[in-house]
């Protein structure tokens, strides 16, 4: 495992250097099935959510100005529109356990915490089984104190809603995550219900659209109301932050030219060029114009095929070759642009009712030898947003996301200051 994690973040340092886009059962029952489920939950990324966002007023969240949105939501009957009557369902649930003082610390000393693991047993191990109960990821409370399959399963759903590896074990950080006061995550509910308000109606109301959670790292084709496709994502690292903005697809290209940006070439390009006379050859790329572009290609920074929404900060989505990077939890390595784990999948889900485009003509467009661009037919709305909380579609479960750009903070820095965003 050491030397996975190593290979993991040499592969990591290597891609951000390199030319990119912008009941209880029996202990002996445990051992025996823990080695078949561990081999098989690393395949597993069933996160089965729709998350959106876009830019905020931030004002304190009234018990009227909730009921008044409520009622306008209720006529629209989409996923966008019904998100912020799910998120306010959510709030009395925890606001109830607030009240009732069921939110119970985990203690633990991280001076000489172990990692938790199957089989093992403590209090510990029944202070978490009680929080797991509380929140809805256990269906009943056994009060025992061994982590046994019972355990495994509230483990495995709590990791899922949290956007974590789907494993067995829990770290530090997972206790420390556990340990978060309810009162944070009341008002992490209350800011991404203020998010909900600023749906953009043409999205509130679309029976297509995709949209791309940045905190939960996926991306979302809605068609007629439903969940057509869904694939991780990889998005821009703290320094070049993916932005969240609205915008309409236009056009899919297939084996593209990656054309580099100035500030690429300037910043690393001309040092890689100056140390290895041979790194444009060697990199399938070629100056043309005055700009240097990388030819189409297997090995092509954007992959085989990009998703074109004009918008002012020159972001759009795009296969990678750097399929190892999706291993990671916190995936933010691009420039800015969203790179897709299936971009081929979103191409023919997109495509599918085109008669135009067969998958097999999507295959030989994708084969990496000559630029294609389409010009779709109907244009699809594109939401790029920013959920650090968002209730499954599905089973009304609510995920919180790591803020990896720091905006809830600075969001809540600013409530308290009376500032009001554009």
């Amino acid at each position: 495992m050491k030397n996975l994690n190593s290979l993991l973040i040499i592969t990591a340092i290597g891609f951000l250097f390199s030319p990119f886009c912008y009941a209880s059962k029996e202990i002996k029952s445990i051992n025996d099935n823990l080695s078949s489920k561990e081999n098989t939950l690393h395949l597993e990324n069933n996160y089965s959510k729709i998350f959106l966002d876009s830019t905020l007023t931030v004002q304190p969240l009234s018990n009227n100005s909730i009921k008044a949105k409520s009622e306008v939501l209720k006529e629209g009957q989409y996923v966008l529109s019904t998100q912020f009557d799910k998120l306010q369902k959510v709030l009395e649930k925890y606001q109830t356990i607030e009240k009732n003082n069921q939110w119970k610390r985990i203690d633990i000393n991280p001076a000489n915490y172990k990692n938790l693991k199957p089989t093992d047993s403590g209090t510990i191990v029944k202070q978490i089984r009680e929080r797991l109960f509380i929140v809805g990821d256990l269906k009943q409370d056994s009060k025992s104190n061994i982590y046994d399959e019972e355990l495994m399963a509230g483990v495995l759903n709590y990791k899922k809603r949290y956007g974590l590896t789907l494993n067995y074990e829990l770290t530090l950080e997972h206790i420390n995550q556990m340990n978060e006061p309810i009162s944070n995550r009341i008002k992490t509910i209350k800011l991404n219900m203020e998010r909900c308000r600023e749906i953009p109606e043409n999205l509130a109301n679309a029976s297509e659209y995709i949209m791309v959670n940045i905190p939960s790292y996926r991306l979302f084709y809605i068609k007629d109301g439903k969940n057509e496709f869904a694939s991780d994502v990889f998005v821009g690292a703290k320094w070049s932050e993916t932005e969240t903005f609205t915008s309409m697809m236009d056009k899919i290209v297939f084996s593209p030219y990656w054309y580099i940006p100035q500030s690429i070439i300037d910043n690393e390009l001309k040092l890689k060029i100056f140390a290895d006379k041979n790194y444009l050859e060697e990199n399938n790329m070629e100056w043309n114009g005055g700009r240097v572009r990388q030819k189409p290609g297997p090995k092509n920074s954007l992959g085989l095929v990009k998703f074109m929404f004009p918008n002012q900060y020159d972001i759009y989505m795009h296969d990678t070759p750097s399929k190892s990077l999706f291993l990671f939890e916190k995936r933010t390595f691009s420039h800015g642009c969203i790179n897709i784990k299936d971009a081929k999948g979103l191409a023919q889900s997109i495509l599918k009712n085109d008669p135009d485009w067969s998958i097999e003509k999507i295959d030989n467009a994708m084969s990496g030898e000559k630029e294609t661009t389409y010009e779709l037919k109907n244009k699809i709305p594109v939401y790029i947003g920013y959920f650090t909380a968002w209730v499954s579609d599905d089973n009304g479960e609510i995920s919180f996301f790591d803020d990896i750009y720091g905006k809830d903070i600075n969001t809540e820095q600013l409530q308290n200051t009376s500032v009001v965003m554009d």
